[in-house]
This record gives C-alpha cells, structure tokens and sequence, in this order.
C-alpha cells in the first residue's frame, strides 16, 4: 500500500457495489489515504470521511458544464469557477488541495449523488481533459475517448498533485493486473456495449453526458 499526500474520497453509488469492472475498491486497497464511502447522501464531507475536513482545501471531479475554452490542448487537469470558466494556476492549486472527491457509478447514478450532496458545491471544481484514452476501454466499450475510469482519474490527478510518482503508478499496475485476468474472456468474444456509464471521470462541454 503506497502513502499519498492527496487524500481520495469516494462517494459511491449503492448500486455500483455489483459492478465486476468497477475500480473504486482498487483505489482503496492501493493507497494508505483513501476512502470508499457507500450511499446516496451526507450531511457535509467531513461526515462522508469521517474526519474533520475544510472544503475549501477540497476539490471534487465536476460533473457539470465546463466552456470549451477551459480545456486547452495539452493539459489535463483544469480548475474551473461557478460559471464554468478556467481558473489560473492548475499546478499550485493541485498541491495546495488536502483531498480530491470522486463520484462513483453509472452516469444517471453520479448525477444522483452530485445533487443530492449539495456541500459539493463548496469544493473546488476540476475538469480532466487526458492525453490518453481509457486503459479500461481495452476490454469495455467507451463512449468516447476522454472517458476514464474511477481510477484513472484518480491516478492522472495523483501524477500532478504529489511529488513522485508511486500512487499514480501502484493504481495503473492495479488496474492493469485486472486487465490481464479479463483480458482472454474478453479477447475471445468481445462484449457489446454497455447499457449504462460507469464510474467514469469525462471532460464536459456542454452539460450532463
């Protein structure tokens, strides 16, 4: 288990506990600061984490709409203000945060839990805009190429946010033994696309996908 300096909060959709390829469990059993939290709705983050938490060191992968303008060729990570616009200085607000909020489960259920949860509102707001498409799109169909995985998001914000690369690199080498041991059944008969989004950190233009 690798020690991180930027703690991970995830809140999960109840109903994506059944998932075989979901990766928030992965998150969990690959970082010392890390947490699953299992429900629909808490009172503020520091009951969701069970510790005491400011919000304004917090930043939460936004589901919301961001202006084309905000994700810029070449970088990944983007802070974005209430009306959706790019916010300056990425890189010192990435090591300036104590923690990073994810929502996890299909689409309809992460936009359950963003409103449902309004002390969200309260964190910053980051967007991923990455240079590499989903590792997990290897053996499940994606929507579009800047779909990722709980974990992926997590891994790409880690890379920027700490000061070596062990906790991005300990959740890429998790994900990728899960790769290897799905890899033959889905190689032989290629599953068809998935009813529903899951778990996935998109970069947005216009609204909810």
């Amino acid at each position: 288990m690798i020690k991180n300096r930027l703690a991970i909060l995830i809140l999960q959709h109840p109903q994506e506990r059944r998932e075989p390829l979901a990766t928030a469990g992965l998150v969990v059993a690959s970082l010392a600061n890390a947490k699953i939290a299992v429900g629909l709705s808490w009172a503020n983050l520091a009951q969701a984490l069970g510790r005491p938490a400011d919000p304004r060191n917090w930043a939460v992968l936004h589901l919301g709409a961001a202006q084309p303008q905000a994700l810029m060729p070449g970088e990944e990570i983007v802070f974005l203000d209430h009306g959706g616009n790019p916010r300056p200085g990425a890189a010192g607000r990435l090591r300036r945060l104590d923690g990073l909020v994810l929502l996890d489960g299909s689409w309809k259920e992460a936009k359950t839990l963003w409103w449902r949860n309004p002390w969200l509102l309260k964190l910053h707001r980051v967007v991923l805009n990455p240079a590499q498409p989903a590792r997990l799109g290897r053996v499940r169909r994606e929507p579009r190429r800047e779909a990722l995985s709980t974990l992926e998001a997590a891994a790409l914000v880690l890379r920027r946010a700490e000061s070596g690369p062990e906790a991005a690199d300990a959740l890429i080498a998790a994900l990728d033994r899960l790769l290897t041991e799905v890899r033959p059944t889905a190689t032989s008969s290629p599953a068809p696309a998935p009813p529903r989004l899951r778990g996935r950190a998109i970069r947005h233009r216009g609204g909810w996908r």
